[in-house]
């Protein structure tokens, strides 16, 4: 068994009703050492592709065999297929439903994915409505205590991805979308600091200008260094562009919604 292996949760649930607490309940009752962490029970319901987002922004940042439970599944109870993802550092344990998009275009070269079928792992009094705690929680609680990943079923190919929003890398630009806005009205794009590093090399020395809705937003280094309430730029904490204001929100302030044209230009 691992020493204190690491569990995150990933849901819609929100934090007033006792689904996150319960699925914590099953996970420790089968594994007491398991290390529970919440990444985020805020994603809008049903929002498949924000949580997809999310946990493939934010993965990278956890220890090697970390095991992320990621439970948006609007389709609980169906005919849908239970995963367990296995990449080369990390494990991926949610529905077949598109949420583990970014981690099968991330993790492509290494990628194994599981059908789970070995229902003796699951809570015995199994429901339809909350698989959340009767299979996926439990699942992780075994895989975190110790077993292989070939006793939970059979690797399949054809699971279910949905269509990413993938910035598009041309001659002097980089064109991609608003993909996720925040609690405090910053507005995330599907840009990294990857695509500005290929941009910059195609002519290094060029200043960067970076467009909204084709309108030039001026970028800063940190959150603090925009003295004012205009809208400005930032690389964040996950290394994709961000637009802010400084103590204020972007979206409201300035009518940024998901879907938003942004561009990235590198011209002499």
């Amino acid at each position: 068994m691992q020493s204190n292996p690491v569990i995150t949760l990933t849901t819609d649930f929100g934090l007033n009703d006792p689904f996150v607490g319960v699925m914590k309940g099953a996970i420790l009752s089968i594994n007491p050492s398991a290390n529970v962490i919440d990444l985020s029970h805020g994603i809008a319901s049903h929002d498949i592709r924000e949580a997809a987002f999310t946990l493939g922004m934010n993965y990278k940042f956890f220890p090697e065999r970390t095991c992320h439970v990621v439970v948006v599944d609007p389709g609980v109870g169906s005919r849908r297929r239970p995963l367990l993802v296995v990449t080369e550092r990390q494990y991926f344990i949610g529905p077949d439903n598109g949420v583990f998009s970014y981690i099968y275009k991330l993790e492509a070269r290494t990628l194994q994915v599981i059908h789970i079928t070995a229902d003796h792992y699951f809570l015995k009094s199994k429901s339809s409505t909350f698989q959340g705690r009767d299979v996926f929680a439990p699942v992780a609680a075994w895989l975190s205590g110790g077993k292989n990943v070939q006793n939970f079923g059979e690797v399949i190919t054809d699971y279910l991805s949905i269509d990413l929003q993938i910035p598009a890398l041309g001659k002097g630009a980089i064109k991609g979308e608003i993909i996720h806005v925040d609690k405090f009205g910053n507005a995330t794009t599907n840009i990294s600091q990857t695509e500005i590093d290929a941009l910059i090399s195609q002519n290094p020395g060029a200043p960067l200008r970076v467009l909204l809705a084709g309108k030039e937003v001026p970028m800063k280094m940190y959150y603090g260094e925009a003295l004012d309430k205009e809208l400005h730029s930032v690389i964040n904490s996950s290394e994709y562009v961000e637009f802010f204001v400084n103590r204020g929100s972007a979206a409201q302030l300035f009518n940024i919604t998901i879907g938003n044209t942004v561009e990235i230009q590198n011209t002499p």
